[in-house]
This record gives structure tokens, C-alpha cells and sequence, in this order.
């Protein structure tokens, strides 16, 4: 029987999201979806609600769960990655409180910033771990990474020689999201996006073959007069030219220009939601006390096909029928040629039976590429601090953190990583 494993499968409602496409899809109703997680009731309830799934949905799948890593991976053609190391608590908390007694704040801190550095710091051995296991036991599965942050730990599977991209959610809603935000149709719409994880560029947007660029632009000045929540994207398409893919909440922290202690009004002006992900953190374990009975015990449950890449990438690779993804892979060959061909890059692929083939972007604009590179920057250093298991590495990458390197000081930065190892013990290797 063929396998698709699902490692962090105890994110019930994100499983149910991916699980549940593979089960629309004709072509994979004789797979096994093997399901893992460190958490065995959280796995428990997701194998519950994808066999309820699988009765409402008259498929014929097998789910079976697994306590075993190495055997829920035993044999598998695709691997699915959903996995968050140290949780809320403490992992998360941590990357959020320690900063604050340097005056640092963050909105997200699961991609850049510091907390971003410390989230990969002590998500690369897990992935490590994972890449050996699947080196033994299914050398030739694709991995299909949805764990943040997506640019470096999809780097460092490649290192590992894993066939592997990553994939985002925020590539194939920006065109449509950001047209209905300005009141604009949403059909007939052709567009470019490329660039980086989180900063991807909406380098083209066309209908009918007419650039919607300029009314974009006219309409986003004008909405920049009243508060709303996309504050920061639009201020940077005003000063930059370009849309970016991912939210303002999340570019706030990306760039030094929208959350300084030394100009509080920033964050009021422009919406900024800090401590933002601690929330929902909170919201989320709060709202799965109450939905969890109607999502795990729902003898009729069903579901639609969501616009997540992972069944559609499956589909093609087993019909040979061509998929087109904006995936995460690395940029080999200059794919962006002008980012560093050792970083990961967000450009269009064609998935078919041959797997993901990328497609050649050319330069981007050069204030983009120079946005993008401030941020690959602090991966690219991240990863060597990973792969060295040096301090100094580790220093240097907040160092070059745009948002971290605009509030603090040489001396601060260094005092606060020390902190942050000190804080996060056992969840980080012995670092040099």
C-alpha cells in the first residue's frame, strides 16, 4: 500500500485540512495515511476525526496512527511536515518575554526576528532527525514542509539531501485577498509573485491583459488614510512599489522601519498587533476545548477541498496530470538572480511525475532583491550557527536581524541570545 505520513499530526483541524484534500483525490484512495505525533492524545483525536472523515466521506483510505517515528515513515512516498518544537509553552512564551526586558517586541516570531532564529535553533535537530529516519527507511519520499521558519528548515532538509520543498499559505490568496481588500474583481486574474518565504513580491497582476498596478496603487493610498489591518503592506507598495505576500502583522517585524521604541506612535499609525501570536496561541487552545467534540466525534463529518498545495503537489506526482505551486526550493542555478543561490527562494514550480521543477525568475526588482537579502542574511547565518553549534554564529545572525539590529546595541544583542539559551535549556544543543 502506498503512504503519505504526517509527522506533527496531532494539529487535528490542520490534518483534517490536508488529510481530508488527499481524500477528494480519486488517485490516492489506496494510500495509507500514517500519523504521528509526540502528542498521543492530540494523535488519538486526529485518527478519531480523519476515520469519521473517511466514513462521511465514502473513502477508502486506510488511517492508522503511529507511536513509532521511524515506522510511521517506514516506506512512505510523501512525507507531510506540520510540526512545532517547544510549543506555546514554554518555547513560545520564551521567544516573546525574554526580549521584552531589552525593550524588544515582536508580533509573530516565527520566521525573523529574534524569536525566529531561536524557533529554527531548536527546530533544526528535530528535522535532523527526521531526515536520518527517512534516509533509512524511504529515501525517495517527497517532504512537503508547512513547518515555519519555512526558508531555513527547508534549507536544511535539502542539506540533507531530502527531496523536499516548502509551502506556504499565503502565496495563492495575496492577488485574490489583496483585490477584495480594495474593491476590486477578482476574476480573469493573472499574476507573478516570487521572492522569499513571507516576502514574496506580487511582481505582476493582470486582468485581460491589463496591469491593475496603477488603480492598486490609487486605491491603497487612499485606503491608507482610514486605519484597517493591512497598514504595513500597503505603506511598503507605496515606498517600494510592490505588494508582498505576507501580512502586516507578520512584515512588521521583517523590516526596521514599524515597531521602535523610539517612536511608539508607529504601532498605533499602523495598526501593529504586537504580542500577536501569543493570542492567538491562547485563543486557539481555548477554542479547541470547545470545537474539539464537534470536530473528533462528528459521525457525519465532511469536508471541501481547500486551496492547500499538499494534495494538489500529491495528485500531480501520482497522475502525472501538471500542478502549478509557488513553492520554496533552493535557488540553485539563480533561479533569482539576484539572491544568493544558497538560499531558499518562493518562486513558481511545475509539479507533474518528474516532481517539483522550478521556474527561472531572472532579477527582481533591485529594492525588492535588497529587502530580501537583509532578511536571508539572518538565515543564512542561522543555519550556520545551527550546523557549527557556535555562539558566535548565533550572535551574529540577531545581529543582522533588521528588527533587532534597529533597537538594540552590539552588547544587548549578545547578552539577550545568552539569555535565550540560558532560558531555553534542554530544547537547544550544547552551542560552543
Amino acid at each position: 500500500m502506498n503512504k503519505i505520513t504526517f509527522l506533527g499530526a496531532g494539529s487535528t483541524v490542520f490534518a483534517k485540512n490536508v488529510l481530508g484534500d488527499c481524500m477528494t483525490v480519486e488517485a490516492l484512495q489506496d494510500f495509507e495515511f500514517a500519523l504521528f505525533d509526540i502528542d498521543e492524545e492530540r494523535l488519538k483525536d486526529s485518527e478519531m476525526m480523519l476515520n469519521n472523515l473517511k466514513k462521511g466521506m465514502n473513502a477508502t483510505v486506510k488511517v492508522r496512527s503511529y507511536r513509532n517515528r521511524k515506522e510511521a515513515l517506514r516506506g512512505a512516498k510523501y512525507v507531510i511536515n506540520a510540526i512545532q518544537v517547544g510549543g506555546y509553552d514554554p518555547a513560545t512564551i520564551t521567544d516573546f518575554e525574554v526580549p521584552k526586558n531589552y525593550g524588544l517586541r515582536q508580533t509573530i516570531a516565527d520566521t525573523l526576528g529574534i524569536g525566529g532564529i531561536f524557533r529554527n535553533l531548536r527546530t533544526i535537530p528535530v528535522m535532523q532527525d527526521f531526515a536520518k529516519d527517512i534516509k533509512e527507511v524511504c529515501p525517495n519520499a517527497w517532504f512537503l514542509n508547512y513547518t515555519n521558519p519555512m526558508a531555513v528548515l527547508t534549507n536544511i532538509m535539502l542539506k540533507e539531501g531530502i527531496k523536499t520543498v516548502g509551502l506556504c499559505h499565503s502565496v495563492q490568496v495575496c492577488a485574490s485577498d489583496l483585490l477584495e481588500s480594495l474593491e476590486l474583481p477578482t476574476d480573469r486574474i493573472h499574476s507573478k509573485i516570487a521572492g522569499i518565504n513571507h516576502m514574496a513580491w506580487l511582481l505582476e497582476i493582470t486582468r485581460d491583459g491589463k496591469d491593475l498596478y496603477p488603480e492598486i496603487k490609487a486605491r491603497a493610498k487612499e485606503k491608507q488614510k482610514t486605519i484597517h489591518n493591512d497598514m504595513v503592506r500597503f505603506e511598503l507598495l507605496n515606498k517600494f512599489g510592490y505588494y508582498v505576500t505576507e501580512s502586516s502583522e507578520h512584515n512588521a517585524e521583517y523590516h526596521p522601519y514599524f515597531i521602535k521604541s523610539q517612536y511608539p506612535e508607529l504601532i498605533e499609525k499602523y495598526n501593529i498587533p504586537l504580542d500577536e501570536y501569543p493570542r492567538r496561541c491562547v485563543n486557539q487552545i481555548e477554542e479547541w476545548q470547545d470545537m474539539r467534540d464537534d470536530i473528533v466525534n462528528d459521525q457525519n463529518l465532511t469536508h471541501e477541498r481547500s486551496h492547500e498545495y499538499g494534495s494538489y503537489i500529491i495528485e500531480a506526482m501520482e497522475t502525472n496530470k501538471p500542478y502549478k505551486i509557488g513553492g520554496n526550493v533552493l535557488n540553485t542555478g539563480g533561479l533569482i538572480s539576484n539572491l544568493p543561490k544558497n538560499a531558499v527562494v518562493e518562486v513558481p514550480c511545475l509539479v507533474d511525475t518528474s516532481g517539483v521543477t522550478p521556474t527561472y525568475i531572472g532579477e527582481l526588482p533591485e529594492q525588492l532583491a535588497a529587502l530580501n537579502r537583509t532578511n536571508i542574511n539572518t538565515q543564512l547565518l542561522t543555519i550556520e550557527a545551527a550546523l557549527t553549534q557556535k555562539k558566535d554564529k548565533i550572535y551574529q545572525a540577531a545581529m543582522l536581524d533588521p528588527h533587532t539590529a534597529s533597537e538594540l546595541s552590539i552588547e544587548d544583542i549578545i547578552s539577550l541570545c545568552d539569555d535565550l539559551i540560558e532560558v531555553h535549556g534542554a530544547w537547544l544543543p550544547a552551542y560552543e
